[in-house]
């Protein structure tokens, strides 16, 4: 990423895997019946309806990133991940006390428009992308496919990103946080925004968003969603983008926020 280039993977979905998108009037609760449930994500934050909750702020939220070279990037079809090779993990914060949360990879989500593109809204108000830090609780379970779904099993942190004039260098994870003191975000419990949607996923959002530069969010703009050559569908030009769920209802959940 510093070098403001992004390789495409040879890796891509298989034919399974491409039975669902983003495209308008796609239902994925038919394929994945979790995207049904009643807590699902992303909503919208509605900043004069968080709850100030003090107590988030008794245990500072500690993240322990490691610089990670060795990582590989790649597109998938319907975003991009970064999968990272080396022991970051986060404890702290909202998490249950004595919990450690490895991060797993590193998700992009972004709009073909600088008015759209991010998955959560604030005060309905949209972001040109979202970065989401994949985590899985490591103290209770073994891998991050047995704690998909589980009970504090997954933790989401997801920070806003603004074009500005800032590069990220995404190989280290501490970059991604824009706020040194780690204290101003919102927490709600929802789920996946990618299928299977599973639930009980803790989400933390930082309130502030992230800086890149216009250059680096036009090379996200120019990824292909397909092998180069395929036959495209009816309509399609094959750009990977307006890779974003649609706002899910809030029901009867809580935002806590740690700031006033």
């Amino acid at each position: 990423m510093a070098d403001n280039t992004i390789e495409e993977s040879d890796y891509y979905p298989d034919k399974d895997d491409l039975e669902w998108g983003y495209e308008e009037g796609v239902e994925w609760g038919l394929v994945f019946p979790e995207a049904n449930g009643e807590y699902q994500s992303p909503i919208n934050l509605n900043s004069r309806e968080a709850r100030y909750d003090p107590t988030l702020l008794q245990v500072r939220l500690s993240p322990n990133y490691v610089v990670c070279r060795d990582s590989e990037v790649i597109n998938d079809g319907h975003t991009v991940r970064i999968l990272l090779r080396s022991k970051s993990v986060v404890t702290g914060g909202p998490l249950p006390r004595e919990h450690e949360y490895e991060l797993h990879e590193v998700r992009f989500h972004w709009g073909r428009e600088n008015q759209r593109g991010s998955e959560h809204t604030v005060n309905f108000k949209a972001f040109p992308m979202e970065l989401h830090l994949i985590h899985w609780n490591t103290t209770l379970y073994s891998s991050i496919d047995e704690a998909l779904g589980k009970m504090n099993g997954i933790l989401i942190i997801a920070l806003f990103v603004q074009g500005k004039t800032k590069i990220i260098p995404c190989f280290n994870p501490n970059t991604l946080l824009p706020d040194p003191l780690l204290r101003d975000y919102w927490v709600y419990e929802g789920s996946l925004t990618m299928p299977p949607c599973s639930e009980n996923v803790t989400w933390i959002l930082y309130r502030y968003p992230l800086t890149v530069s216009q250059i680096q969010i036009e090379e996200f703009r120019r990824l292909r969603s397909h092998v180069k050559g395929a036959e495209l569908p009816e309509g399609s030009d094959g750009l990977l983008g307006d890779n974003f769920r649609p706002t899910q209802p809030l029901s009867d959940r809580i935002i806590r926020a740690a700031f006033q």
